[in-house]
């Protein structure tokens, strides 16, 4: 039942994104691919860490960057626009579903596009670093990571009174993981205080387990166990914001 009521929410983002599914996969390729040749071609050519070619370092942490990004902008934006432009969300509050239908559905749609976005840069990356492992436990990892930040998303637009708050939020939060959770460099070449302030950022964890799953390296099981803790924290968080909404 929570899947269906869900599913029927998720049903109109779904409709609109397939109208424009091409020029949305181009408009989502820029950034990473952007990424990708400043970083991997360009500042870290004949940078090797610890055997491994910075480029095949890189990509899981663009991938995750990736998955973050869309994740939490195709679920938060599109959410604040509904809340505070079209005013459609109270109509859905009033809609004979469960909360948690409501929010998971979505949520939903941010998971759709992060997914989408990441196989797409993941795709014009194998052409590049074929060697790349893409198996059950980074797909286990990519899907966790697009459903943490979705709800991130929902919760920034819960909590959002205006749509300048959603950019602040951005800029206050997601700016700073993107350069400083582990995406481009180990987290073994900063000071040990700062390394710890890092690891509680939830694209850290995202990083270091698409990483190692990539690079056939030993499994952070403590990053995917701390990346399931923050995805449980903002659904809850969403839960409780939108329960507040509803009284």
């Amino acid at each position: 039942m929570i899947a269906m009521d869900a599913y029927n929410i998720l049903w109109a983002d779904l409709a609109a994104l397939r109208r424009r599914l091409p020029r949305y996969l181009l408009t989502t390729l820029i950034s990473p691919l952007l990424y990708l040749v400043a970083f991997g071609w360009g500042l870290g050519r004949g940078i090797n860490l610890n055997g491994t070619s910075y480029l095949m370092f890189v990509v899981p942490g663009i991938i995750a960057l990736t998955a973050m990004n869309t994740s939490f902008n195709g679920a938060g934006t599109r959410l604040n626009v509904d809340r505070l432009f079209f005013r459609s969300f109270d109509e859905c509050l009033m809609a004979p579903i469960g909360l948690s239908s409501l929010l998971l559905g979505k949520a939903l749609i941010g998971v759709v596009r992060g997914i989408l976005s990441s196989a797409a840069f993941l795709i014009v990356a194998l052409v590049i670093a074929p060697s790349l492992n893409i198996g059950p436990m980074f797909l286990l990892g990519l899907l966790i990571t697009c459903l943490t930040f979705s709800f991130l998303g929902v919760l920034a637009a819960l909590l959002a009174k205006s749509h300048e708050d959603m950019a602040t939020f951005g800029s206050i939060i997601l700016m700073p993981m993107t350069f400083l959770g582990g995406t481009f460099f180990s987290l073994s070449q900063v000071p040990i205080g700062l390394k710890y302030a890092l690891y509680l950022l939830p694209l850290t964890h995202a990083s270091l387990w698409l990483r190692a799953t990539a690079l056939n390296q030993s499994l952070p099981w403590t990053s995917l166990l701390v990346l399931l803790v923050f995805f449980v924290a903002f659904m809850g968080g969403s839960m409780m914001a939108v329960k507040r909404m509803s009284i």
